[in-house]
């Protein structure tokens, strides 16, 4: 008897699977990314604001309860410059900001829980760094004055990055919102960086985004 039942358990499961449609989808939102780290100075780091988007894949493991997600996303990271205002002999004032900006092509596979509409998720996730460039705007008394984007050399960062995922979100129907924590696991400079930055500890430098995503999901056989 016990055979039995084992055996169509396992029949049960086995078909659960077969029938479970594997979901392509689309996905993309905000990014809210800074440093995390050994840093000397984290007061010189500020939130920045940015984006993500891409492709997913659930892949259902046990029926609607368990599956794995494969994703390949486009993300903007990086920090934000600490403002700096100084108040000129001549009278008025002057202020610059700006920010880093890290563009990374990521690849997270997570592990997803679904409890009615509800989802959790985790998993590794690696990344190959595409670009960086340093954007900075001036100001004099509130007035923009000028702007400009430059891109910056990657010879000093790593190309690639480890890294994790963890979040939980809502699903109905087709959508789906999350929230998602990202984070590192290695350090993104290969050595201290002077161009932009005075700073000997800036090799313990990690990423760290908090994402606000929306996912559309529809069955790869359509």
């Amino acid at each position: 008897m016990k055979k039995l039942l084992l055996s169509l358990t396992i029949a049960l499961a086995s078909f659960t699977v077969a029938q479970a449609q594997s979901e392509l989808g689309v996905r993309g939102g905000a990014n809210f990314s800074n440093l995390s780290g050994d840093l000397k100075d984290e007061s010189r780091y500020e939130n920045k604001v940015g984006f993500h988007g891409g492709l997913t894949y659930n892949i259902p493991v046990v029926g609607d309860f368990f599956s794995v997600q494969p994703e390949l996303l486009y993300s903007n990271k990086g920090f934000k410059y600490e403002d700096t205002e100084v108040t000129l002999p001549v009278g008025g004032t002057f202020r610059r900001e700006g920010n880093m900006n890290y563009n990374y092509l990521e690849l997270p596979v997570l592990a997803r829980i679904k409890a009615g509409p509800i989802y959790f998720e985790a998993g590794p996730q690696a990344s190959y760094l595409l670009s960086v460039n340093n954007n900075i705007k001036e100001y004099m008394n509130g007035d923009r004055t000028s702007s400009a984007t430059t891109e910056i050399s990657k010879g000093d960062i790593k190309d690639f990055e480890l890294g994790y995922a963890a979040g939980i979100g809502i699903t109905s129907g087709m959508l789906s919102v999350g929230v998602r924590y990202n984070g590192s696991v290695t350090d993104f400079m290969d050595k201290s960086s002077t161009e932009f930055f005075d700073d000997e500890n800036f090799t313990d430098a990690r990423h760290s985004t908090i994402m606000l995503t929306l996912g559309l999901n529809f069955s790869a056989s359509r």
